[in-house]
This record gives structure tokens, sequence and C-alpha cells, in this order.
């Protein structure tokens, strides 16, 4: 989220939040069209101050959503003041931190299924941005990939902390493994998530048609090769759109996306416009048949 959207988002949820939640619920449009590969199979509606950063799956299927109100109050007072669209692997919560005051550094941080949570910081190497929009962990719950802000043609990738042997097992540096070269340019990842080992569906809060032909595109990117902490080629393409629907006009952003294997969906949000930019809507799919 934009430090804009943030601050917006603080000024309307004070004078609107009980009413504009209403409005934003109980209004239904016409649904565009699913992501290809994908059908539409529901949505809802969550309050963007706890739910508007992101959104993962345990297990058992249990929600889990992160907005600028997760953030604890100790990692705020250390300068952590954004945190991205979250993951789960193995029971394990990863969280994707920035500092956009500072900027020399960014944080992961792992809370363990017994809730003790550890801290990874990761000093910006030379050109690399301070945004740290996305956790997204391999099915082998070994790699770690995070993306950067504006135009890019990579991700970046670090060995998982603590599930991976090469960190530190409860907190410390974390260094960049490798990254993931995309064949085509995107914007403004707002977050990833494996589909498969060789698979990531990914949410753009991209909202201009130059280098791709729809606003808020929903990117599939499919690797050569499993990821194994050497650099891989990811083939880029665009399978959709993000919906846009609310009873508010103005601009939507695009926020966190997640796929549940147990369960097959794929969940994307977006905060609504103006008003009502208390909500955040979540759209649910599953794969197409055929």
């Amino acid at each position: 989220m934009s430090l804009r959207s943030r601050a917006a988002l603080r000024a309307a949820f004070v004078v609107f939040s009980t009413a504009a939640l209403a409005v934003a619920g109980a209004f239904a449009t016409a649904r565009a069209d699913a992501p290809a590969g994908w059908q539409e199979v529901g949505s809802s509606t969550v309050g963007s101050l706890n739910a508007g950063q992101g959104v993962a799956t345990y297990e058992n299927g249990g929600t889990l959503y992160r907005g600028i109100g997760s953030i604890p109050a100790e990692l705020a007072a250390q300068g952590w003041n954004h945190v991205g669209d979250p993951d789960i692997a193995s029971g394990y919560v990863f969280d994707a931190y920035e500092d956009q005051d500072a900027a020399t550094a960014k944080m992961f941080r792992v809370t363990t299924p017994a809730n003790v949570s550890y801290t990874y910081v990761h000093q910006l190497e030379p050109g690399e941005k301070y945004n740290n929009s996305f956790a997204a962990v391999s099915p082998d719950a070994q790699w770690l990939v995070s993306g950067e802000w504006g135009d890019t043609d990579r991700l970046l990738v670090f060995p998982a902390p603590v599930l991976n042997p090469a960190t530190p097992a409860t907190g410390g540096e974390l260094a960049r493994a490798a990254q993931i070269d995309l064949d085509k340019r995107v914007r403004d990842l707002q977050g990833c998530d494996f589909v498969t080992a060789t698979r990531l569906v990914c949410a753009s809060d991209d909202h201009a048609t130059d280098l791709w032909p729809n606003p808020l595109p929903i990117h599939q990117i499919d690797l050569e090769r499993p990821l194994d902490g050497g650099t891989v080629t990811g083939h880029v393409t665009n399978i959709g759109a993000l919906e846009q629907e609310s009873a508010c006009s103005g601009t939507f952003e695009a926020e966190g996306i997640d796929y549940h294997a147990g369960s097959g969906t794929l969940r994307a949000l977006a905060i609504q416009p103006g008003i009502c930019i208390v909500a955040t809507t979540e759209y649910r799919y599953r794969a197409a048949a055929g």
C-alpha cells in the first residue's frame, strides 16, 4: 500500500468505517472475467485496516490477513512501518517488512507454530529497492521469494529463514541466494504465491497499459525449473485482471494473493476506492475444469 493510501485509510477508518463497510459489503455488480484457467467461486469483504495488505492460508484452511493495523508496536518502534503480503509454510508464518524512512534494509519475520517469532534482516544491495511487498515460500519450504516496486525484470530469492539450514536458526542476517530473471517486465507487484514448484501467480497494482493490456493485471510466472539456490528464468504471462467492484468510484488498489494447495483455492485482494477504502474485497477462485 502506498503512503498516500495508508494516510487515506487511517482518516477514512476513523470517520466512515461503519457506514462504508456496510455499503461496500452490500453492493454487487456483474462479475468480470476470472483469470484464465480459473473460475470464481465467491467473494467477501474484510476490513482494510487489518486485512488490506495480504492474505495467507494455514494448512487446516484457516485464513491469516495482514494490514497496517497488524504491525506489532515493537516492530513499528524499530522503524518497520510496512507489512506486506504474508505466506505460510509448514505451519510457519512469513511476513515481509520494510522501513519506508531509513530504506537501508528489509526484514522478514518468521513466526513458528509455537508462536515464537524471529527476525531476519537483509541489508540492501547496490541498486536494490527497499520495498518488500510480499513473501512467497516455495512448496519444498526451502526458498523465499520477494519482490521490489516499480518496473522490474526480477524477483529476489533468499533461503527460507528457519526452514532452510543455511539460515541462522533464531534470527539474524539474511543474504540473497539468487534471483528469478523475468523474460518480460512487470510493475508494482503486490503479492505472489506458488501454485506448483515451477509456477507462481502474482497480483500487480499497475494501472497503466504500456506493459500489459489491462490495468491491475494478474500474472502467471512459469519457472524453467524448481528453485534450487541458483538463478532461474521465469516466463511471464498475463492471465487476466483483478476485479474492481464497489459502491464507491475511484482508484482501486491491488494487494495480496494466496494459493492454498489443500483446497485448490486462489484468493486475491483489492482495496476499494473513495470512502470505501476501509473495505477490501477478497475474490476466490479454483482451477477451471478441463
